[in-house]
C-alpha cells in the first residue's frame, strides 16, 4: 500500500489493517481500501471541523463567536467554549452556523433490579390476531409488574416493510424511527370501539388463528381488511410532522411501485424528487392511512409504557444496527447514508467467510455535516416509547465493517466514526428521557470500546454462555461485572433447554452449517459439563439434576451476580428448545416465527416461572 493511500485512509478513518478474533493483525487489500474511500468521496485530506458534540465542561477551541442556546439565550464565545448547559444549541463563528450538542459525561444510573426479555411477535392471548401485538405486550408488562419486576426488554418494534411478502426480521426494519403496525391491536383502536355491533362482528370474523408458526402475510392481510371495514379517522396531511409525512409517503409509494425504492421510477427515488409531491397528492388517502397506523401504534405503546409506570426501570426497546437498504429510512435519509455499501463482520471462527448484514451505514462525514441530528432523531424516536434503549452492536458507534459494492463479506474493512460524538448524542438523549442504556458488546470487541462504555455508565451485556475466565471455564456469579445486564442467552443463541438437549448443534448440522458436526457435539458436551460443575460448586444444583432443575439453577446463578440488571426469558422457562433466530439462515429455519406455546396469562402461572420469579425477587 503506497504512502498516499495509507495517509488518505488514516485521514478518513478507514482501516488499512485490523486485529481479528484471534488477536492477529490482518492487512487489508489496497483495492478494498480504495473502493471504500471512493464510497466516502475521499479525494483529499479533510479540513478539521469544529466539533458538533462536546461533553459538558470540556475545553474546546472554536474561535470567536456566540452560542444561541436552545432556550433562546445567547452566550458570547471568546475562543474557547464557556461552560454551557446540556442541550442542543447553535454555534455561530463568523458566517458559519452549526449545531452544537452539549452532552453529559454519563448516561443515567440504572438501579439494581431484574426483568424479562421477550420477543413481541411470540406473545399471544386468546384475542390475538396470529401474532403478538401491543395489547399483548401491555398484558405482559402488567403481569410482570405484579411480580415487582424492574424492567421489560422487548424485541425491536421498528417499522417493517408491509408489502407482500412481509419481512419477518425485526432486526432489518424499513425504518428505525417509526413503528411496526403489524403489531397494532385491532380491537384496541378507537375506530373499533366506536363501531356498531355488526361491523365489530365482521372485523372479528377476520381474525386469523395462531398456528405452529406465525404467518406474517396472513396477519397483515387480515388486519388491513379489518382497517378497511373500520374506516380509520385519517389525519390531515398538512398537520403531520415532516418526518412522518415522508415515511407515510414512502409506504404509499411502496404499495404502488414495490418495497425497494431503488427500483422505482427515477423521479421518485428521492423525497425531494420532482414527482414525489404530485404522487403524494395522488395517493393522499393511502399516505394518510399509513400516518394513521403510526399514530395508533404510538397510542398503544403509550398504554404499554403507562402499565410500566411503577417499574424501577420500565420498558427497554431494542435498537437494530441498521435498516433495509430498500426501505423507508434508506430512502428518506439517503443524503446521510452510504447507500452503496453494506455492513457486517469480518471472518472469524463462527463465520469464516465473514458476515454481510445487508444494511447501509451512516456516512460519517455527512452525519457530522448534519450535526448528528439524524442520529439524534433516531435515538429520540426510540426513547419516545420507552424508558430505556439497548443498542445492538454498540461497537458500531466506534467503527463498522464496510463491504464495498460487489465484494464478498471477507473483502471489507473498518470505517471509524466519531465515537465521542455518537456517545454524546446517546448520553444527552438518554439523560433527557431518564432512560437506561444497554450496549450489546458481545463477540470480539476492542478493549477501548469496553473501557469507554464503563466510563460513560452504559451497561454491557453479560450472557452466561460467554462468561468465561482466561482458561475458558464458566465464571462463577460473583465474578460477573456489576455494570452489566446479564442473561442466560439471547435471541441468536440456544435457549437453556435447547443447550442441554443439543438442539443448537442439531439445528445447524441438519442445515449444513457445520463443517464438523461431531466435533461440535463433543464441544457442546464439554461446555455442559463445565457449566454443571460450576452450578454444583456454587451450591445451586444437586446430583442427577433434571433439565428443569438446571434451568432454575441458572436463574439462581443470575440472581447472585452483582450485575445491575438480570433478565429472564420466557423461552427458557416454558421448555422451548428452539432458539428464536438461527444466524446464517433465512428460510431454512423458522426465524422470528415461533410463538410461545402458552398465552401471557398461562406463562405467569407456570410453576417454573413462579419459582424463577421467587429467586429473582430476592435481588
Amino acid at each position: 500500500m503506497d504512502d498516499r493511500l495509507a495517509a488518505l485512509a488514516a485521514a478518513h478513518g478507514v482501516a488499512v489493517s485490523y486485529e481479528n478474533g484471534e488477536r492477529r493483525q490482518v492487512e487489508v487489500d489496497p483495492a478494498v481500501v480504495s473502493a471504500i474511500l471512493a464510497q466516502l468521496g475521499a479525494e483529499s485530506v479533510p479540513v478539521a471541523a469544529v466539533p458538533s458534540v462536546v461533553r459538558q465542561g470540556a475545553r474546546v477551541e472554536v474561535g470567536r463567536g456566540e452560542v444561541v442556546l436552545e432556550d433562546g439565550g445567547v452566550v458570547a464565545v471568546d475562543g474557547v467554549l464557556p461552560d454551557l448547559p446540556l442541550g442542543w444549541h447553535r454555534l455561530r463563528v463568523g458566517e458559519r452556523e452549526t449545531s452544537l450538542a452539549v452532552a453529559p459525561v454519563q448516561v443515567p444510573t440504572v438501579p439494581r433490579t431484574w426483568g424479562w426479555m421477550t420477543q413481541l411477535y411470540a406473545l399471544h392471548s386468546p384475542d390475538s390476531w396470529g401474532i403478538g401485538d401491543y395489547a399483548d405486550l401491555r398484558a405482559f408488562v402488567t403481569a410482570a409488574a405484579r411480580d415487582e419486576t424492574g424492567a421489560v426488554l422487548v424485541s425491536p418494534v421498528a417499522a417493517g416493510a408491509l408489502t407482500h411478502p412481509v419481512r419477518k426480521s425485526p432486526y432489518s426494519p424499513s425504518s428505525r424511527r417509526f413503528l411496526n403496525p403489524l403489531h397494532l391491536a385491532v380491537a384496541e383502536t378507537a375506530e373499533f370501539r366506536a363501531a356498531d355491533a355488526d361491523v365489530r362482528r365482521r372485523v372479528l370474523d377476520l381474525r386469523p388463528e395462531l398456528g405452529a408458526q406465525i404467518d406474517h402475510d396472513a396477519v397483515w392481510r387480515a388486519k388491513t381488511a379489518a382497517f378497511d371495514l373500520l374506516g380509520p379517522q385519517l389525519p390531515d396531511l398538512a398537520a403531520l410532522d415532516p418526518a412522518l409525512l415522508d415515511f407515510a409517503t414512502f409506504s404509499a409509494l411502496a404499495e404502488v411501485h414495490g418495497p425497494d425504492w431503488r427500483s422505482w421510477p427515477l423521479d421518485l427515488r428521492h423525497p425531494s424528487g420532482p414527482q414525489v409531491a404530485a404522487a403524494r397528492r395522488e395517493l393522499a388517502s393511502r399516505v394518510a392511512f399509513h400516518a394513521w397506523l403510526q399514530l395508533r401504534s404510538a397510542e398503544q405503546l403509550g398504554a404499554v409504557r403507562a402499565a410500566a409506570a411503577d417499574l424501577a426501570v420500565g420498558v427497554i426497546h431494542d435498537l437494530p444496527v441498521g435498516v433495509d437498504p430498500g426501505g423507508a429510512d434508506a430512502w428518506s435519509l439517503q443524503d446521510v447514508l452510504a447507500s452503496q455499501v453494506t455492513v457486517g463482520a469480518p471472518p472469524d471462527a463462527f463465520s469464516p467467510l465473514g458476515q454481510d448484514w445487508v444494511l447501509p451505514p451512516f456516512h460519517p462525514g455527512r452525519l457530522a455535516e448534519h450535526g448528528y441530528l439524524p442520529f439524534r432523531d433516531m435515538i429520540r424516536a426510540v426513547l419516545a416509547h420507552g424508558d430505556g434503549i439497548r443498542v445492538d452492536h454498540v461497537a458500531g458507534l466506534w467503527r463498522l465493517w464496510w463491504i464495498p459494492p460487489g465484494e464478498t463479506a471477507d473483502r471489507g474493512t473498518y470505517v471509524h466514526y466519531d465515537a465521542e460524538a455518537m456517545l454524546g448524542v446517546l448520553a444527552l438523549e438518554a439523560h433527557r428521557a431518564g432512560a437506561a442504556v444497554i450496549g450489546e458488546d458481545l463477540g470480539t470487541v476492542p478493549d477501548y470500546v469496553t473501557d469507554t462504555l464503563q466510563e460513560r455508565g452504559v451497561l454491557s451485556c453479560a450472557v452466561a454462555w460467554f462468561q468465561r475466565d482466561k482458561d475458558g471455564e464458566p465464571l462463577p456469579p460473583d465474578r460477573y461485572p456489576a455494570q452489566a445486564a446479564a442473561s442466560i442467552s439471547t435471541h441468536d443463541l440456544p435457549t437453556a433447554p435447547g443447550f442441554f438437549a443439543d438442539e443448537h448443534v442439531r439445528a445447524r448440522a441438519e442445515r449444513g452449517l457445520l463443517t464438523d458436526a461431531d466435533a461440535e457435539y463433543r464441544n457442546a458436551a464439554k461446555e455442559r459439563t463445565a457449566i454443571l460443575r460450576m452450578l454444583t460448586d456454587e451450591g445451586l444444583l444437586g446430583p442427577d439434576p433434571t433439565v428443569d432443575e438446571i434451568v432454575l439453577a441458572l436463574h439462581a446463578m443470575l440472581a447472585k451476580t452483582p450485575c445491575a440488571l438480570v433478565f429472564a426469558s420466557p423461552y427458557d422457562l416454558v421448555g422451548e428448545v428452539r432458539q428464536p433466530n438461527l444466524p446464517g439462515t433465512v428460510d431454512q429455519y423458522p426465524n422470528w416465527r415461533l410463538p410461545l406455546p402458552v398465552t401471557v396469562e398461562e406463562l405467569f402461572a407456570r410453576p417454573a416461572v413462579r419459582s424463577a420469579v421467587a429467586l429473582l425477587r430476592r435481588r
